[in-house]
This record gives structure tokens, C-alpha cells and sequence, in this order.
């Protein structure tokens, strides 16, 4: 025969349910007095990193034909570039290639265009603007700096510090403000970026106008960049 609890055990039982988020309630920190904001703090630097895309454009009635001349093209274009290809000063890589239908007035397909692309990269304008105009073939589509990973992580070190200490210095008036003492972090987050930009349309200038390699097919000048670092979050306000 099944015994059924007795009255004393069944409150006992509820009283503890009603304990439990009690004493959850408890643990957790207060959430009055809180307040939330952000702070940023940025640095000013040289672009470092310069990228150019070439670009060559095939057009003609048979897909598998122009799709072999762009083909040829760019591995000529490949094999010279990589002959000045160097890690950190100059990277190559392919970039775009692309084959679609041209149609005529009946919306029937009267032939194909296709593009291919290669791209130039690397922290030595010299020896990338030099390359580039070598490439027989193909044109210059874009060109620009950016900043490069390895100058970002040595700044990040130290624009993370200024945006700490402002939030900080923040945190400590805002306190003042309200009438407090001082305050206490609750919640914080913090994160890095960079505006070094990249490759952009060609803009083409006098040449007295930027500085320009001896064979560059372009003038190319690195130009100014910033890393910047924010801190959000909240902080509990103490008496």
C-alpha cells in the first residue's frame, strides 16, 4: 500500500521551494544606482599596406573560348607577378573571375563577356606599383592603402589603454556627480577597429601632385589612417 506524505513533510517541502529563488535573490548583486556609457579612444597612423587590383575584360560569341583567353592572361599575369612576390613586402593572389551571357534586342544570348582579376599586396609601394606595371594585359581596376594587421596589433595595446583610463576617469565623475563615493564594475566590454580602408577606383593625378615610383602605372600615396578602441558598459554606483 502507497503511504502518503504527511502534512508537516508537504510544508516542509514548499517552504524550501519558496527558500530557493530567495536566496538566488540574494546572491545576485543589487541592480540599483547602475549606470551605462561608453568611451573611445583612437590613434592617427601611416597606412602601411598597399593593394592593387588588375583587371582584364574579354568579350566574344563562344563562352569556352573566352573564358581560355582570360584564363591565359591571368596565368601569365600570375607567373610574372610571383617572380617579385615576396612575404610581407609584396603577396599575389587571384581575385575575381566571372563569365555571364551578353543578350541581344530578342533577349536571345548573343555572346559572352567574362573578367578575371589579380591582386597586389604588400607593405613595399615600390616594389607593388612597380609589378603592377609590368602586367601586360590587364589594367589597373583599383589601388589604395589599409592598414595592415601587424601595425594594428601594435597600437591595439595601447589605444585599448587610453579608452580604459577614460572610461575609468568617466566612472569616477559620473560617481561624483551623483553624489557617491565611488563605484563598481559590473559589466564591461571592449573592442578594437581599425579605418585603413582598401582598394578603391583609380582617381588618376598629376604626377607633382603624390609621390610616384619610376615605372609606377600610377601615382600611389599611403595617406593617414586610424585604430581606435571602445569600452562599454556599466558600472554600480557606491556610497
Amino acid at each position: 500500500m502507497r503511504r502518503r506524505p504527511s502534512p508537516s513533510a508537504a510544508l516542509a517541502v514548499a517552504a524550501l521551494a519558496l527558500a530557493l529563488p530567495a536566496a538566488h535573490a540574494a546572491d545576485a548583486p543589487p541592480r540599483e544606482n547602475l549606470v551605462s556609457f561608453t568611451t573611445t579612444a583612437s590613434i592617427e597612423v601611416t597606412k602601411d599596406l598597399l593593394g592593387i587590383t588588375l583587371q582584364a575584360v574579354r568579350d566574344g560569341n563562344d563562352a569556352a573560348a573566352v573564358q581560355a583567353q582570360l584564363k591565359k592572361l591571368l596565368d601569365a599575369a600570375l607567373t610574372e607577378a610571383k617572380k617579385a612576390a615576396q612575404p610581407g613586402a609584396l603577396e599575389v593572389r587571384t581575385g575575381n573571375f566571372s563569365l555571364y551571357p551578353r543578350y541581344g534586342k530578342e533577349g536571345r544570348i548573343s555572346g559572352w563577356q567574362g573578367q578575371a582579376e589579380l591582386v597586389l599586396e604588400g607593405k613595399d609601394s615600390e616594389r607593388v606599383a612597380q609589378t603592377a606595371g609590368r602586367l601586360t594585359g590587364m589594367n589597373i581596376s583599383s589601388v589604395g592603402y589599409s592598414i595592415s594587421r601587424e601595425l594594428a596589433e601594435k597600437h591595439e595595446s595601447e589605444v585599448t589603454g587610453q579608452a580604459i583610463q577614460k572610461y575609468r576617469a568617466k566612472a569616477t565623475e559620473l560617481a561624483r556627480q551623483f553624489g557617491y563615493a565611488g563605484y563598481a564594475l559590473r559589466e564591461v566590454n571592449v573592442q578594437t577597429a581599425d579605418s585603413g580602408g582598401g582598394p578603391r577606383p583609380v582617381l588618376y593625378r598629376a604626377k607633382n601632385e603624390m609621390s610616384m615610383a619610376s615605372d609606377a602605372p600610377v601615382p600611389v600615396e599611403p595617406g593617414k589612417g586610424t585604430i581606435s578602441a571602445t569600452v562599454s558598459g556599466s558600472v554600480q554606483l557606491t556610497r
